[in-house]
């Protein structure tokens, strides 16, 4: 389905030389001299790779249907990791290689989101925030309260993450997903 440039807005899923892509970000650009032309960048589902564009203003492209979907993390083999779709409770078999960036942080059973077209998964994405346990870490003193040095902490996925002074095993911990960063002491 064709969509004019000027309709487009973030998060919009189009057809890029047969690869699929979301807007990350756009610009309309309206110069003094000559005609306006609008600037894209774009995030390939495929490759991750982020591309940028530049369309003339009576140009169209291809609109994609891309469905987001809940999805439950059930287990590994090797490497192919399963899921199931939290609505048609079909069991979704995804190669190591599409799942990499966020292995480090996928714990049994957690609820992630699905971009999927025809029915295939394109890409997954962690929630930002998780909690979980510290599994491996140095013991802290007591008294270290401070907030600007850090020790590495492993999680119980396996993942390894600084950590405050104070934090101890078998302390739960919430973790920003995008960046793998300790954010608080979980109760």
């Amino acid at each position: 389905m064709g969509i004019a440039i000027t309709e487009v807005s973030k998060g919009l899923a189009l057809n890029i030389e047969g690869d699929i892509c979301t807007i990350v970000d756009f610009n309309h650009v309206k110069p003094a001299k000559g005609s306006a032309f609008v600037r894209l960048k774009m995030k390939s589902l495929r490759t991750n790779n982020v591309i940028e564009r530049t369309y003339r203003s009576a140009e169209t492209l291809d609109e994609v249907d891309l469905e987001e979907r809940k999805m439950q993390y059930l287990y590994n083999t090797g490497d192919e990791y399963h899921f199931m779709d939290q609505v048609t409770f079909e069991e979704h078999l995804i190669q190591k290689e599409k799942v990499a960036d966020i292995v480090d942080f996928l714990l049994d059973n957690m609820e992630i989101y699905g971009k999927v077209h025809n029915e295939k998964v394109l890409k997954l994405e962690l929630p930002n925030f998780i909690v979980t346990k510290i599994t491996e870490t140095e013991p802290g003193l007591k008294g270290d309260s401070s907030k600007s040095s850090t020790k590495p902490a492993k999680i119980e996925t396996g993942a390894t993450i600084l950590v405050p002074l104070f934090i101890n095993v078998d302390d739960k911990i919430k973790i920003d997903t995008r960046d793998g960063t300790y954010v608080e002491r979980a109760k």
